[in-house]
């Protein structure tokens, strides 16, 4: 899941002084499973707007709308009659969501609501801990599931830094050191020995070291 969270009020409300009419338009998709994007935020948010808005002198219009994705041109479509009718739109989705929107109604002003984190998933109620850094070439199998690019605060992929402790990386006594972690696991298991392997220095050709990626299912194209 795509995690991220809500920019300021203050840096919203400057993005679009300028506007006397907008439209904020949601995501249900990874920004809702993670509270930040979805129907219940939308509201919020224009609420939040029109009331500090009122307060500056500035009334300010505000509609709402909730995309099925804001990832997919086939739900963007559904904007096509409305969406030269406000002065901007705010998205609350991903960095995706106003970047698709930006090219699908070039002559009309999209502003992010919301700052996208990393690849996550739910530890617990309201918490979400990063576990993918999407480098395009997985090798959690050679760890026991377990990922040291994206959780290492170093992406070490040969053993622990010297700085770790008790099972706590340096930088933080809140962050597990991960390497910690898939040691006891191998000796768990008895795989030790599969450490001393040298892992050689990761190709990032398929992280975002090799430009913008692209995935093509050839399948689905035709």
């Amino acid at each position: 899941m795509i995690v991220g969270d809500r920019k300021s009020l203050a840096e919203i409300l400057d993005m679009i002084k300028g506007c006397r009419k907008v439209m904020i338009s949601g995501c249900k998709g990874c920004v809702t499973v993670c509270n930040v994007g979805g129907l219940k935020e939308v509201q919020v948010l224009a609420a939040s707007l029109k009331i500090a808005r009122k307060k500056e002198g500035k009334p300010l219009v505000v509609d709402e709308n909730l995309l099925e994705r804001q990832c997919d041109p086939e739900y963007i479509t559904e904007l096509t009659d409305i969406i030269h009718d406000y002065d901007a739109v705010i998205s609350m989705a991903c960095g995706v969501g106003p970047q698709f929107l930006s090219e699908a109604f070039p002559k009309q002003k999209f502003y992010p609501a919301i700052n996208t984190k990393f690849f996550g998933g739910a530890v617990a109620h309201g918490i979400w801990e990063e576990r993918c850094a999407g480098c395009g070439s997985c090798v959690i199998h050679t760890y026991d599931g377990l990922c040291p690019i994206a959780r290492c605060s170093k992406s070490l992929m040969n053993g622990p830094c010297g700085g770790s402790a008790k099972g706590l990386c340096e930088i933080s006594k809140d962050v597990v050191c991960i390497w910690d972690m898939i040691v006891r696991k191998k000796m768990e298991s008895g795989k030790l020995d599969d450490l001393l392997d040298v892992t050689p220095a990761k190709s990032w050709n398929t992280s975002r070291d090799g430009g913008p990626r692209r995935s093509i299912r050839e399948e689905l194209t035709l």
